[in-house]
């Protein structure tokens, strides 16, 4: 049985190939790549000459199978994707779990991230934050993902292309409210910018398309409020109170709602609940 090799490529700068990275795509059998044309341009530079397989979101299904056989009967493979770490907000993602359900061995060569890299030269926090790749393009997919994410207090990082950008941060705008904001371009290219601003000023000033290239938003998180120390309990047992106080159950969850952050609804239900276990004297 062969091996799978998770190999990291480049964002922009081929000077950013590791040595170990070079070793391997020379050393494997052959090569599973988004876009074969991208990944010639790449193995030329290095003088490397290994046979290719496309291995993309549309074609996926057919090729895993096709991929895993190979390696089932004792070739090594390495996974490239058109730049960064494979299997990231990528199809590759899909061959990674075949591989591990068939029992294959896989191996990671690391390479350069774009979510790091944004989010260590964006100055937001670091400590803890989330990547929530690319919003649909599907508005009832996107404004869900969005109000997911509102109370979200870790830094977030999105990919985005530059033709969605302006209905993006209109978008984002809506959803979170005014954020601090980097916008990262062009990650390790010529005319690599970082832009720091906010999403309101971002949405005025770039809705004209003016930004090109490779884009990584990195947002910072929700405040923390007062009300971060209160639980649900703590919340229902607020509610009892107005409830007891004389307003009804509907005005009492809004009111507990407002004073400690959670959703009315939630509060509203357990407070029927409890009314219907725990009945007034």
């Amino acid at each position: 049985m062969g091996v799978l090799y998770i190999v990291g490529t480049p964002i922009g700068n081929l000077g950013d190939m590791s040595p170990r990275a070079v070793e391997t795509l020379a050393g494997v059998d052959f090569i599973a790549a988004e876009d074969t044309r991208v990944t010639v341009k790449l193995l030329n530079h290095f003088n490397i000459k290994k046979p290719l397989i496309s291995y993309f979101e549309h074609n996926k299904a057919e090729r895993g199978k096709i991929i895993c056989k190979r390696i089932l009967d004792g070739e090594d493979c390495a996974l490239v994707t058109d730049a960064g770490m494979p299997a990231i907000s990528d199809p590759g993602e899909e061959l990674v779990r075949q591989c591990r359900e068939l029992g294959i061995k896989i191996l990671a060569v690391p390479g350069p991230s774009a979510v790091v890299t944004a989010l260590a030269l964006s100055s937001l926090p670091t400590g803890r934050f989330t990547f929530e790749g690319f919003l649909s393009v599907n508005k009832k997919s996107r404004r869900r993902h969005l109000d997911e994410i509102k109370d979200e207090k870790r830094t977030m990082i999105f990919y985005e292309a530059p033709h969605k950008l302006s209905s993006t941060l209109c978008d984002m705008y809506e959803a979170l409210g005014d954020r601090e904001l980097a916008i990262v371009r062009e990650l390790t290219k010529i005319h690599e910018e970082v832009i720091h601003t906010s999403l309101k000023e971002a949405s005025e000033k770039y809705s004209d398309g003016s930004l090109k290239g490779e884009i990584v938003l990195v947002i910072r998180g929700a405040q923390a409020s007062e009300n971060d120390d209160y639980t649900l309990d703590d919340a229902v047992f607020m509610a009892q109170s107005f409830l007891s106080g004389g307003d009804s159950p509907s005005d009492a969850s809004r009111k507990a709602a407002r004073e400690t952050g959670f959703k009315k609804g939630d509060i509203y239900k357990l407070l029927l609940s409890s009314v219907k276990d725990n009945p007034p004297d």
